[in-house]
C-alpha cells in the first residue's frame, strides 16, 4: 500500500522537475545538495469512508511526507520547491501542511533545519466480504420468541387517593418501577401475565403482594388498593 504511494510520488515529482533525482530516505548530505527527498515522516488517521455498494468500506489512514529540494545553488533548490509546494496544492487527494517542523525532528534527523513542505495522502485499503458457507444441512427451527405486552395499573389508598412515588417491583423479572403523580405505573414490555410471578407494592411502609393469579384475573389498568395505616 505505501510502497505504491512511494511509486506515485515519483512519478508525480518527475513530472514537475523532470530528471531531478529523487530520494525516499532520512534527507543526508546527497539528497540535500542535489533532488528531491521525500522522507515518510509519519503515519495518521484519516476519516473513514463509506461503502460504495454492498461491499465493505475501504480501510483509510494518511502517510505524511517531509519535501525537501537541493541543487547546484540555493537558488534553483528555491525554485524547484516552490513549483513542488504550488503543484501539490493542485492535487486535489494531496493536503499541504506548511506549519514549521519542529526543531527536535531536525535533531533526530541529525540534519540541519531548511525550507521544506509536509504533505499528506491518503492510503486505502480494500476489504474483501466475509465468505458465507452454505447450510449443507437442515437448519434446527428456531424457538417463536414470547410476544411481549406492557403491564399497567395504578396505586390508591383509601377513598381511592391515589399514591404517587409507590414502589411497583416483578421481583421475577427483576423489574421495578415508581407511580407517577397521579399513581399510575407502567411497565413496558414483559410477557405474559402467566409468567410475570408476584407483584409486590410498597408505600409508606406497606407492603401488598399480588399474586400471579390475581393479575391474570383483573383487567388492565390494574386498580391496586393498598391498605394504608391511619396518621
Amino acid at each position: 500500500m505505501i510502497d505504491e504511494v512511494d511509486q506515485r510520488l515519483k512519478a508525480w515529482v518527475g513530472r514537475i522537475a523532470g530528471d531531478v533525482p529523487v530520494f525516499l530516505g532520512v534527507p543526508d548530505r546527497e539528497s540535500l545538495e542535489r533532488g528531491v527527498c521525500l522522507y515518510l515522516l509519519e503515519l495518521g488517521p484519516a476519516p473513514p469512508l463509506r461503502s460504495g455498494g454492498a461491499g465493505r468500506a475501504p480501510l483509510q489512514i494518511s502517510v505524511c511526507y517531509l519535501i525537501t529540494a537541493g541543487a547546484e545553488s540555493p537558488e534553483r533548490a528555491h525554485r524547484l520547491l516552490g513549483e513542488l509546494v504550488f503543484a501539490a496544492m493542485e492535487e486535489a487527494d494531496f493536503e499541504v501542511e506548511l506549519t514549521p517542523v519542529p526543531t527536535t525532528v531536525w535533531a533526530g534527523l541529525r540534519t540541519a533545519p531548511r525550507p521544506c513542505f509536509r504533505l499528506r495522502v491518503p492510503v486505502r485499503r480494500e476489504r474483501a466480504m466475509p465468505v458465507i458457507h452454505r447450510v449443507l444441512f437442515p437448519a434446527a427451527p428456531q424457538p417463536t420468541p414470547t410476544p411481549a405486552e406492557a403491564l399497567l395499573g395504578c396505586v390508591v389508598g383509601p377513598g381511592d387517593v391515589p399514591i404517587p412515588g409507590a414502589l411497583v417491583e416483578l421481583p421475577t423479572l427483576k423489574l421495578t418501577t415508581r407511580t407517577d403523580a397521579k399513581g399510575c405505573f407502567r411497565f413496558p414490555r414483559v410477557p405474559p401475565v402467566a409468567t410475570l410471578g408476584r407483584l409486590e407494592v410498597r408505600a409508606r411502609g406497606e407492603l401488598l403482594e399480588l399474586g400471579q393469579e390475581v393479575l391474570a384475573a383483573e383487567p388492565q389498568p390494574l386498580l391496586i388498593r393498598l391498605p394504608l395505616k391511619e396518621e
